[in-house]
This record gives C-alpha cells, sequence and structure tokens, in this order.
C-alpha cells in the first residue's frame, strides 16, 4: 500500500514538477548534514541514518514503516526537518505520534515532506521564476506545498502557512535529493 501512494503521486508530481537533471548532481560534491558525510552514491535511508541533525527524523520514518519505501528506486526530492524542527513540536503529541496506534497520522505527516521527482535547488528556483514567483508542489501524501523566494532563499510553506527554511540543499542520493529544512511541514487537516 506505501508503494502504491508513492506510485500514484509519482504520476502527478512528475508532470507538475517537470524532467529534473539527476546526473549533472552527481558531478557535483554533496554537502555534509551535521558535519557528516553523505554520498551520492547511498540512498534516502542511508544517508539519513548517518545524519546526527536528523536523528528524530529517521525514528519517524522507521516508526511510520517507510524506511523500505525511501529506500527504493525514486526518484525522491525528500524536505527533512532536523531534529531542532522536531524538538519545536508539542512533545506529547510528538511521542503519541510515534505509538504504533498512530502510524497512520505519521504516514501522513511524513509524506507531506517527500515529492515524486528529483528535483535541485536550481530547478526549484527556475519554477518558481517560471511560475510567477511562486511553484505549487504536490506531495505523495497529497499535501500542497508553495515553494518561493525569501530574498535569494528558497522557503517552503505549508498548508497551514508555517513556513521552512531550507538549511542544506542539494544533498544528492542515489535516489533523489534531500533538501534539510528547519520546520516540520504539517498538512492542513489532519
Amino acid at each position: 500500500m506505501k508503494t502504491s501512494i508513492f506510485t500514484a503521486a509519482a504520476v502527478a508530481t512528475t508532470a507538475a514538477f517537470g524532467t529534473m537533471a539527476h546526473a549533472e548532481a552527481h558531478a557535483m560534491v554533496n554537502p555534509t548534514v551535521g558535519g557528516a558525510e553523505m554520498s551520492a552514491d547511498m540512498n534516502i535511508v542511508e544517508n539519513a541514518v548517518n545524519s546526527p541533525i536528523n536523528t528524530t527524523l529517521v525514528a519517524a520514518v522507521q516508526a511510520a514503516g517507510l524506511v523500505e519505501t525511501l529506500a527504493g528506486e525514486g526518484p525522491f526530492t525528500v524536505f527533512a526537518p532536523t531534529d531542532d524542527a522536531f524538538a519545536a513540536l508539542d512533545q506529547d503529541q510528538l511521542a503519541s505520534l510515534l505509538e504504533p496506534e498512530n502510524q497512520a497520522a505519521l504516514q501522513q505527516i511524513l509524506t507531506c515532506h517527500v515529492v515524486a521527482a528529483d528535483a535541485m535547488s536550481d530547478d526549484i528556483l527556475t519554477m518558481i521564476e517560471d511560475d510567477g514567483g511562486a511553484r505549487m508542489i504536490e506531495t505523495v501524501g497529497g499535501c500542497m506545498l508553495t515553494a518561493s523566494l525569501d530574498g535569494s532563499n528558497i522557503t517552503i510553506t505549508d498548508e497551514r502557512g508555517q513556513v521552512a527554511q531550507i538549511e542544506v540543499a542539494d544533498v544528492d542520493q542515489s535516489n533523489g535529493v534531500i533538501h534539510v529544512i528547519d520546520t516540520v511541514l504539517l498538512p492542513a487537516e489532519m
């Protein structure tokens, strides 16, 4: 079932996001995340596990049962909240979301951070400019995010109006790209 969510969204999102140039990204040097080296030859899950600032995200992906999906073929663009972003949430609610009986709600939140395309920051910037300053992006979880600019920085706004800044962009993966963000993106309703 998880794979079918991603597969259905991939068709719609790839058309909306356009074709991305992933091969060029492999020629670039990958940024570090929290001081940890990221390998373009490893998948999203393998690299996230190595990141010292994404431990809560990794625990949430495991609790949601999304490890196999995010380690899959992709391509995926993941807006990956830092541990500090998760710390800004109500900690009782976060603990509750990590309980097995709340797996569906956790999956909904996490899949609102995933787009079924490979979009480096230059690609996102081009889409924002082509759309007159803001680009609507549908996630595999069915959330609508808005990519726009704050000065020269790309921001991602969720359905609740929360604005995430990209802290580390263009972390190339074998199955997509990670952009590390400073806010947990939430669906309008849960």
